[in-house]
C-alpha cells in the first residue's frame, strides 16, 4: 500500500473517517452505558421547562434535537459547554491518524478530501491541512454559525459568549454564570447561534453533496478509517467511487460487506488493515519514511500516541 501511495497510479486520495480516528485523543464519551454523558446527564440542571426536562430525562438526545433547540437553545448549549470550550483550548489532541491524513497532503500532495463523521474539530489542529480539504459530514464543534440564517460567527467570539452567558452544569467552572442566556445572531437577531454540528432531525451540510459530486469520479484510493459504515449518506462513498478505485479499510472489524467491500483473499480492489487507526497509520508513516516528520511534532500528540511513537523510534534506532 505504501508503494501504491507513492506511485503515479495514485493521484487522488479520499479519506472517510469515523470515531476510531479520534478515540485516543481522550474526547469525552457520550454513549457508553453507565458512564457516557447521556447516561449521567442530570436533566433537572438544565434551563428548561418542567416538561422539557422530563422529556430530556427520558431521552437525553432530545437536548440535541433541532426542534428542541429552536424552541429553547439553552439545554443544547449547556450540555455542550465543556466540549465547546475544550475544543477551543485544544484540551484534546489530534491523533496519529489525523497526522497521517495531514501528511497525505503535505508530503504527497494527493489528498483530495477528508470526509470526517466526527464533530470534535481535531483536524483543525493540523495546520498543514487546509480547511478546504475537509468536509465535516455532521458539522463541527470547532466552528459556529446561526442555525437559521447560517451566518458564520467567529469561533473565539462565540466561545467568549459561551463562557459569559451559559452556566456550567458540571459545577466545575467557578467563573461560569449562575443562569444561562441564549446567544443572539448579529445577522438575523434570533437566539440560534451554536456550533455547526448537525442536530437530530437537522439537514446534512450542502457541502457534503457538492464535494462528493466533484471528488468521487476521479478517486484512485478511498481510505476508510475507524468507522462502522452504518450511517448514511456518509457510507455511500464506498459504492459511489469508480470501480477502478482501491479501498483501504483501517478498522478493528470487517465493515461494509453489505456495501460491497470484499474481504476474501481473491479481492482485487479491497485491502484490510486490521487494527487501531493510530497503529495502522503509524505503520504506513514508517513505511513511507515520514517518522522524522512525526517526531518533530511529538509533543502535539496525545499521550498514548507519544508512547506508541517513541517505541517505534526506539525500534528503528536499534535496527539501524
Amino acid at each position: 500500500m505504501a508503494d501504491f501511495l507513492r506511485s503515479p497510479l495514485c493521484k487522488s486520495i479520499i479519506v472517510l473517517a469515523g470515531a476510531g480516528m479520534s478515540v485516543s485523543s481522550g474526547i469525552p464519551d457520550f454513549r457508553s452505558a453507565g458512564v457516557g454523558l447521556y447516561d449521567t446527564l442530570q436533566a433537572e440542571l438544565l434551563t428548561a421547562s418542567e416538561l422539557e426536562r422530563q422529556l430530556i430525562a427520558e431521552d437525553p438526545t432530545l437536548a440535541l434535537d433541532k426542534g428542541m433547540f429552536l424552541r429553547n437553545p439553552l439545554p443544547m448549549l449547556e450540555l455542550k459547554r465543556d466540549f465547546i470550550l475544550g475544543t477551543q483550548e485544544s484540551r484534546w489532541k489530534a491523533t496519529l491518524a489525523h497526522r497521517f491524513v495531514e501528511m497525505l497532503h503535505t508530503k504527497l500532495g494527493k489528498l483530495t478530501r477528508l470526509y470526517t463523521q466526527n464533530i470534535d474539530g481535531l483536524e483543525l489542529q493540523c495546520k498543514g491541512l487546509p480547511k478546504e480539504k475537509v468536509v465535516n459530514v455532521h458539522g463541527s464543534m470547532g466552528r459556529a454559525a446561526c442555525e437559521l440564517c447560517e451566518a458564520e460567527v467567529d469561533f473565539d467570539e462565540f466561545c467568549a459568549k459561551i463562557r459569559s452567558s451559559v452556566k456550567d452544569i458540571t459545577g466545575e467552572c467557578m467563573d461560569a454564570p449562575r443562569e444561562s442566556k441564549p446567544i443572539v445572531c448579529e445577522a438575523c437577531g434570533r437566539p440560534t447561534v451554536k456550533p455547526t454540528i448537525v442536530l437530530f432531525r437537522g439537514s446534512m451540510p450542502k457541502e457534503f453533496h457538492d464535494k462528493t459530486a466533484e471528488d468521487l469520479i476521479d478517486c484512485d484510493l478511498l481510505i476508510i478509517m475507524g468507522t462502522s459504515l452504518t450511517v448514511s449518506p456518509a457510507n455511500s462513498l464506498v459504492y459511489r467511487i469508480p470501480p477502478t478505485c482501491l479501498r483501504l479499510v483501517i478498522n478493528n472489524q470487517r465493515v461494509g460487506r453489505m456495501l460491497g467491500i470484499d474481504y476474501s483473499e481473491s479481492s482485487i480492489r479491497d485491502v484490510f488493515a486490521h487494527g487501531h487507526s493510530d497503529a495502522m497509520c503509524l505503520d504506513l508513516i514508517d513505511k513511507l519514511g515520514w517518522l522524522d516528520d512525526l517526531a518533530a511534532i511529538i509533543e502535539e500528540l496525545p499521550e498514548s500516541n507519544v508512547s506508541l511513537l517513541r517505541k517505534r523510534l526506539a525500534q528503528k534506532a536499534i535496527s539501524s
